[in-house]
């Protein structure tokens, strides 16, 4: 039964679950990176603030794919230049110092990474990178970005915005003027960013390293994450099938406080700051 509040005793008890059990895993969310600017999905009630491209459309339509890439174009100059914020830098310093091990992330910003941490699971995959779905020819997004560029010199439609998988919101006429970017392989217009849409698998090989490291972990913490995908909540079950301790730190309520030995509803920078300071001195 999961004790929920936000006093001392319970940040107490976080630091001691990583105390006593050295190379606790993490399980990350969204929530990790709000305070980089990057907002999540959901809301405090669980719904979901935007609509993502689903990966039936993505696949079934060159037009849906017009509409994502002219989008993610425009958001991708401010989603890549968001930055680690004390949360991500706080997990790197816990892991540096042993308390952590590896960390499985739902997210696809690779700032756990740009914080330092290492042996990160994208359980998602990254903005990044790319890949054709017709040739499966897999290339940078900075070298994608180069080449929209080039080919739509006059688009500047950049509205400021920032969305969690990193597009924004545009007027169709923007949309309709905008040329597709084609895959230098096979010339087609299906290259897609090397991460799960909503309503696609992750790969089967992610998930099984995942629920190996779940298997072998002293304990879990849980880190920003609702739990309310499956993708994630998956390995809370599982860590608390096998009697693991499981931690949360989060704003809100999640899918999983029943089966976490602790929760804290708390400010994830300024918590997993202090939870370093405490252990890490």
């Amino acid at each position: 039964m999961s004790a929920v509040d936000t006093t001392e005793r319970t940040l107490d008890a976080v630091v001691a679950l990583l105390d006593t059990a050295p190379g606790t895993l993490v399980l990350s969310g969204a929530g990790l990176s709000t305070e980089s600017g990057i907002p999540d999905y959901r809301g405090p009630d669980g719904k979901r603030r935007v609509t993502p491209m689903q990966y039936r459309d993505f696949v079934g339509s060159s037009e849906a794919r017009r509409r994502y890439w002219a989008r993610a174009f425009v958001g991708w100059q401010n989603f890549s230049s968001a930055g680690p914020n004390a949360g991500h830098l706080a997990v790197a310093r816990l892991q540096q110092a042993g308390h952590l091990g590896a960390i499985i992330t739902q997210n696809v910003d690779e700032l756990h990474q740009r914080a330092g941490a290492e042996d990160v699971i994208d359980l998602h995959g990254t903005l990044s990178q790319v890949v054709c779905l017709t040739c499966g020819d897999r290339s940078n997004r900075w070298e994608l970005d180069e080449r929209i560029r080039a080919d739509n010199p006059d688009y500047g439609a950049d509205t400021g915005e920032i969305r969690p998988d990193g597009d924004v919101t545009l007027d169709e006429v923007d949309v309709e003027r905008f040329v597709v970017p084609r895959c230098l392989v096979c010339g087609e217009d299906t290259i897609k960013p090397d991460v799960v849409f909503f309503g696609e698998s992750v790969p089967k090989d992610r998930v099984t390293r995942a629920f190996a490291l779940t298997d072998q972990a002293p304990a879990l913490l849980v880190l920003g994450s609702s739990l309310t995908v499956f993708s994630g909540y998956r390995f809370v079950r599982r860590a608390a099938k096998n009697g693991t301790p499981v931690g949360i730190v989060t704003l809100s309520p999640t899918r999983g406080d029943g089966e976490a030995n602790v929760v804290l509803n708390a400010p994830l920078g300024d918590t997993l700051t202090a939870v370093a300071d405490r252990l890490c001195g």
